[in-house]
């Protein structure tokens, strides 16, 4: 997690309610997204940089089975707590 300058206030603020497997998604998005913008974007690169710190860590993240998260989905099993559940033993987003 980033320990630097916060950024300023802003009028809205969003809570997700994220599944592993849709966490993991919304990270490899954002890096191949970072991936495909040049120098000339930087404030766009900024912007995702900053969400992605606020993601959980790359290890964290690669330890989401995402096959077996979509398998269980499909198949009706409850498989992985809800994310934010008392059972949920999956790193939080902030």
């Amino acid at each position: 997690m980033n320990d630097g300058p916060e950024t300023p206030p802003t009028p809205f603020k969003y809570h997700l309610k994220l599944t592993p497997a849709q966490l993991k998604i919304i990270y490899t998005a954002l890096h191949s997204l970072l991936d495909d913008f040049g120098h000339e974007e930087a404030d766009v690169k900024a912007v995702i940089r900053e969400v992605l710190d606020k993601l959980p860590d790359e290890h964290a993240i690669r330890a989401i089975q995402l096959d077996r998260e979509v398998a269980d989905k499909l198949a009706g099993r409850p498989g992985a707590a809800e994310p934010g559940s008392p059972d949920d033993p999956s790193p939080s987003a902030a």
